[in-house]
């Protein structure tokens, strides 16, 4: 992270007045870590209980497109910003953000993914492999957004991610070091591929396993 972000992170932190109760529980100290906080009953409203409770999250911005809209006023536009945000060790979230402004758009995206995180359950589900190790998935999974279809299979240690960029680059905010993925559909619909990706991962923590 960077000096000037973490600097404005804490300037936030010191300015935020919690406007839920589980925001409330966080700034007390009540909640202590992003576990617990996305264990609990209450939902997650505030971006900053996750910039709090996991102060190493990164982010970073995967795709940008301009959208026009006819109003009676003539045409506006807007730029439309899709971003990822992970830990890099099993905590990952995508988000979407409209504005005139780029920047703008980029700061809705960011908050937008932090509301959407969810914790990604990773292990080692490969017969090549059995190191019970978290390197990999745990199991097979599927995810789905629009036309776009992926498939994301448990791989040995030391294969990589076979994965185009953009699954690639969400399976890394995950954590996720080994992978096999097989998409179809409209892959170059980069939002749509890139949220199959947060799909498919999301169940590896939603499918229970029997040990």
């Amino acid at each position: 992270m960077s000096g000037r972000r973490k600097r404005r992170r804490e300037e936030d932190e010191e300015k935020w007045v919690p406007l839920t109760r589980l925001g409330t529980l966080v700034q007390s100290g009540e909640i202590k870590t992003i576990e617990e906080a996305l264990r609990s009953r209450y939902p997650l409203k505030e971006h900053q209980i996750v910039e709090m409770l996991l102060p190493d999250i990164s982010d970073e911005v995967v795709d940008i497109n301009m959208v026009q809209r006819m109003t009676d006023s003539g045409r506006r536009i807007k730029f439309r910003v899709c971003v990822i945000v992970g830990n890099r060790d099993g905590y990952l979230g995508i988000g979407l953000g409209k504005d005139a402004l780029v920047r703008n758009s980029i700061t809705k995206a960011i908050r937008d993914a932090e509301l959407n995180l969810t914790c990604i359950e990773r292990g080692c589900g490969s017969w090549e492999c059995d190191c019970n190790e978290k390197h990999s998935l745990p199991f097979k999974v599927r995810g789905k957004s629009g036309a776009v279809e992926i498939t994301l299979k448990p791989a040995p240690k030391g294969l990589g991610l076979a994965a185009g960029d953009i699954p690639k680059k969400v399976l890394e905010f995950a954590g996720v070091e080994d992978v096999w993925a097989k998409t179809k559909g409209s892959t170059r619909t980069t939002f749509n591929l890139a949220l199959a990706t947060y799909d498919a991962l999301r169940k590896t923590a939603t499918i229970k396993t029997i040990l």
